[in-house]
């Protein structure tokens, strides 16, 4: 059996040929510069080699539904097994998607909650019982008499298929009328149904009058409806189309609630029969948010305070405002703060019954119209809701916030699966709790079932149980499970997706991770360190891009990059255990392990300019009306134990509130009580992780603005000008001096279907990018293409003369980014390099000293 991983030639990226030998069924840690080339070893070859290897091992009909990756550039890899890459990228942007059902863990509660949940009635708090036969006629019987009613049997409720055989067995029996997807048919004339469709089928089990004396056919129609069905009968009035439902499972007595069914599906947020019909699952919707609408209460109603009416030319707006002013005795020209509340009310939300009589006056006549006064907002919602342009709704969309659904406050299932309860708890406001809390009351609720409720559940809990400590082991023990995807940072999705494959038990695999230990505290580091160690412990490979010391010290095995980054790196300073690491003079990692290296502490700190930002009472999330004030002038670190409020701090209080408060921003801060300072500054910016840019086409020149001077300054050569060329003749985004071949792409993309896309180089423009009259155009004997494929170092020496550009390169040095080429595709990036192109725009700009970063 191999014991090793052996690469041969490697040069993907900055690769510099190298060869390395890496143990198997280790812990594998490589480590080096930021840019020497970790990355392109372990994601771009190894785990790019081991995944195509595995899908090419697939049929042809199954490869054409996976990810397929290109051959690196590598002479051979030997020991390669299955592999698994858990990179830093968010899980998913989509809405539907939660920490719950990512883990799985809300599939295994929804069966819970299925089997072991009883439900309880709204109306009287106490649980259903099922529906006897009697009292379901007693229940048609209460009905308005002379009422026709059909009573149907839905033997079929959004299932996929065409149901001839149903059918045919339904006409053999006897009966003769359905109702097909809300249509009633003949059951001879029924429609052919497409089997890749779901379709809801009621056969018309009796049509019947209300009346005292139909009490025994209504019992024995019942008994028919009930056996054909396990349980649900609808009755439908045959007027108003308005459905009863009757179940022999679960239904109120005293309010008629019923519930159909209890099965999985019934909790389920992404399916029809337990989403809430308001906001189909998500939870929250769009409305207009009155604070965004009145953005600035210091102005008054003639200079524009409602904003939205405000930007149109048009005198309408400002006309009703006034004869609404009038009618209600207050004056337009008061600034909108200054206003009694109930104008504000009025002005926003309507005049209700009211009539108002508003005077118009269009420069050829004036006229009067008597009404109630719709108000801004009624009005935009109406607008929203009528209109096919969407330009207007884009425009109106400004003035929109998300807020929570108020038909099922933000829990986003229907009222009957809310009903349902474990221990007197619906399964929301479990999926509430964080993982710490969640996983408490899991470890509890065994103890608190009956004999044969314990029976149902073990197997459920016990999976629930163990995805739950995973989740703990790796330090997200404070994420909640109705956590939405997208909110989720890069380094806890890794760790969650990282949570998940201990969770699968796979042997024998090759994981890939990068980072594991990023935004990570300390204190909950050696518990990552161990989670790494039992996947190696069940026979997998752990290959892991790694910064961290105690990372460095805890693997088996280490691979030390450098000495570089970029052209200056992709090469294989030191390898070996961690002491032999520790060992060689020539590793910088080893020298900071023994400690001959260290990270410099300033002897003297800043003392800033004497001012500061405080925030009190802020309670957003986990925060405990936390007071903090920030003094400005110095480099402030934030730091706290994973889930301990920091971001809901600083993100979601501090930037949101000034955000909103300095450039208008569309969001709502954190509760908080009061922020004092914000006259000290005049700009805030956050800079985050995410990408610079989701096409190809961006790149570190066009974030940072250096492409504009760049393009201007071959525009400006003797010979660009002699041909009369403009700056626009050298972006390879229009057409003009682009190749217009592979349109400024420089490769031609070739579909293979179920093999990989092939990238093929352009054979008009070579790869270049532009067309030959464009790249006639030189400067030192290097063309605008030339000058995109220079890295960062090599650009600022070369344009060392031009200010304009040599300050933009020089920022993009200062941190740390000398090695990236200057039009490299912003999707290679990674999220901190992508971070500090952003760092470097902001640090190109002119400074105010009044800014928060």
């Amino acid at each position: 059996m191999l014991t090793k991983i052996s690469v041969r030639g490697a040069k993907e990226h900055n690769l510099q040929n190298i060869d390395v030998e890496l143990p198997r069924d280790a812990l594998v840690v490589i480590t080096g510069l930021s840019g020497s080339g970790k990355s392109s070893l372990a994601f771009d070859t190894i785990y790019a080699e081991g995944q195509r290897r595995y899908v090419e091992s697939l049929s042809a009909y199954a490869r054409q539904f996976l990810e397929l990756m290109q051959k690196p550039d590598v002479e051979y890899i030997d020991g390669l097994s299955p592999a698994i890459s858990i990179e830093q990228k968010t899980t998913s942007r989509n809405p539907r998607s939660t920490v719950g059902t990512v883990t799985e863990i809300y599939d295994y509660m929804r069966l819970l909650w299925a089997r072991v949940g009883i439900p309880y009635s709204p109306a009287t708090g106490l649980p259903i019982v099922s529906q006897t036969v009697s009292q379901m006629v007693d229940r048609v019987l209460e009905m308005e008499e002379g009422t026709r009613l059909y009573l149907l049997a839905p033997i079929v409720r959004g299932r996929k298929g065409e149901y001839k055989k149903e059918l045919r067995d339904l006409r053999s029996r006897g009966f003769q009328r359905v109702k097909i997807d809300g249509e009633m048919y003949d059951i001879d004339d029924a429609p052919d149904l497409n089997k890749k469709l779901k379709h809801d089928i009621s056969v018309v089990v009796d049509r019947l009058i209300v009346k005292d004396s139909i009490g025994t056919r209504l019992a024995d129609s019942f008994e028919t409806a009930l056996e054909l069905t396990d349980g649900i009968v609808l009755a439908e009035d045959a007027k108003t189309g308005e459905t009863t439902v009757f179940s022999a499972k679960f239904a109120c007595p005293v309010s008629g609630f019923t519930i159909e069914e209890i099965e999985p599906r019934l909790f389920s947020f992404n399916n029809p029969f337990g989403a809430c019909p308001a906001c189909d699952g998500l939870g929250t919707q769009m409305e207009f948010d009155p604070m965004l609408v009145v953005p600035d209460e210091s102005k008054t109603l003639d200079d524009g305070a409602v904003a939205p009416w405000a930007s149109t030319t048009s005198k309408y707006y400002l006309q009703t405002l006034k004869s609404v002013a009038k009618h209600f005795g207050f004056k337009t020209n008061v600034a909108w703060e200054k206003l009694p509340k109930t104008a504000q009310d009025t002005i926003l939300f309507g005049s209700g019954d009211e009539d108002v009589t508003v005077t118009y006056d269009d420069g050829s006549r004036s006229y009067k119209v008597s009404r109630p006064f719709e108000g801004v907002i009624p009005n935009m919602s109406r607008r929203w809701r009528e209109t096919d342009s969407q330009w207007a709704r884009d425009e109106l969309s400004k003035y929109q916030m998300v807020s929570n659904c108020p038909t099922c406050n933000g829990q986003r299932l229907k009222p009957e699966a809310l009903a349902v309860k474990v221990d007197g708890a619906e399964i929301s406001r479990i999926t509430d709790l964080s993982i710490a809390k969640a996983a408490d009351w899991f470890l509890a609720l065994e103890d608190k079932l009956n004999p044969k409720e314990t029976e149902i559940a073990r197997r459920i809990l016990r999976e629930i149980n163990d995805r739950l400590r995973f989740l703990r082991d790796v330090g997200l023990d404070y994420l909640s499970m109705s956590r939405t995807s997208g909110t989720l940072s890069g380094g806890e999705s890794q760790r969650i997706r990282l949570a998940s494959q201990i969770g699968s038990g796979l042997t024998g695999v090759l994981y890939v991770l990068d980072e594991p230990s990023i935004g990570l505290h300390q204190r909950d580091n050696d518990r990552l360190l161990e989670t790494l160690k039992r996947l190696r412990d069940l026979g997998n490979t752990v290959l892991v891009v790694e910064h961290d010391e105690d990372a460095i010290r805890a693997a088996d095995y280490v691979v030390d990059m450098g000495p570089g980054a970029g052209i200056h790196g992709g090469r294989i300073v030191a390898e070996g255990t961690p002491e032999q690491i520790q060992q060689n003079p020539e590793s910088l990692t080893g020298k900071y392990l023994v400690g001959t290296e260290q990270i410099a502490v300033p002897k003297e700190r800043r003392q800033g300019n004497g001012k500061s930002i405080a925030i009190k009472g802020a309670t957003a999330n986990n925060l405990q009306g936390v007071d903090a004030e920030f003094p400005l002038g110095k480099f402030i670190c934030v730091t706290g134990v994973s889930g301990g409020g920091k971001s809901s701090l600083v993100i979601e209080t501090l930037y949101k509130a000034l955000a909103k408060r300095m450039h208008n921003a569309r969001n709502h801060p954190g509760a908080h009580d009061s922020i004092t300072g914000i006259e000290h500054i005049d700009k805030i910016i956050d800079i985050d992780q995410s990408p610079i840019g989701r096409t190809p086409r961006s790149n570190p020149v066009t974030y940072t603005g250096a492409f504009t001077p760049i393009r201007e300054w071959f525009a400006q050569l003797p010979e660009a000008k002699t041909r009369g060329y403009k700056p626009g003749r050298f972006s390879f985004n229009v057409k003009g001096g682009r190749c217009e071949a592979c349109q400024g792409d420089g490769v031609i993309k070739i579909e293979m279907h179920f093999l990989p896309d092939v990238y093929v180089e352009c054979d008009q423009c070579k790869g270049k990018r532009y067309n030959r009259e464009t790249l006639d155009i030189s400067f030192k004997g290097k063309s605008i293409s030339d000058v995109l494929d220079m890295t960062v170092e090599e650009g600022a020496d070369f344009f060392k003369a031009v200010p304009s550009i040599r300050d933009k390169m020089e920022t993009l040095k200062q941190v740390g980014l000398s090695y990236i080429h200057l039009g490299q595709q912003a999707t290679t990036l990674s999220g901190g390099e992508a971070q500090r192109v952003k760092l470097a725009k902001e640090l190109s700009k002119r400074a105010t000293g009044r800014t928060i970063y």
